[in-house]
């Protein structure tokens, strides 16, 4: 068993780069333990995580603002403060804020992930797209 006592004193949030599009910060709640982890994530509008998966799965919490969540070969889904999302085993996926709002959640990654391409922004909804799915 193990307790985390939330975000150390003095840590600062790190930058996420190379796998997000905009600017996005990561704050560590369970660093890599037994091959999980958990980070609370603040995307700034318009930003998004590249397109991704996890060999075991991943917990998404909607904490604050809008976002979107999209599958691989689907369309993408909004994201209101309280949602949760499953993502499966190998699910290729990408998620972040919309394009006039920031998002933050808690996101809870199980096993590796494995990074692809960017999000292009033919994939990233436009703020008054209408076609999109809600989330139910």
């Amino acid at each position: 068993m193990k307790i985390v006592r939330g975000h150390a004193d003095g840590t600062a949030s790190v930058v996420k780069s190379d796998t997000f599009a905009g600017t996005v910060w990561a704050d560590a709640v369970l660093p890599a333990t037994d091959g999980t982890t958990i980070n609370v994530v603040t995307f700034t509008p318009g930003a998004r995580t590249h397109w991704h998966e996890h060999t075991h799965g991943q917990i998404l919490q909607v904490l604050a603002g809008q976002g979107w969540v999209c599958a691989e070969g689907g369309r993408p889904r909004r994201l209101l403060p309280g949602d949760t999302v499953w993502v499966p085993p190998g699910e290729r996926h990408w998620h972040g804020a919309t394009a006039t709002t920031l998002m933050i959640h808690t996101a809870i990654s199980l096993g590796p992930t494995l990074w692809h391409a960017e999000v292009g922004d033919d994939d990233y909804p436009a703020e008054s797209a209408s076609h999109l799915e809600e989330s139910p």
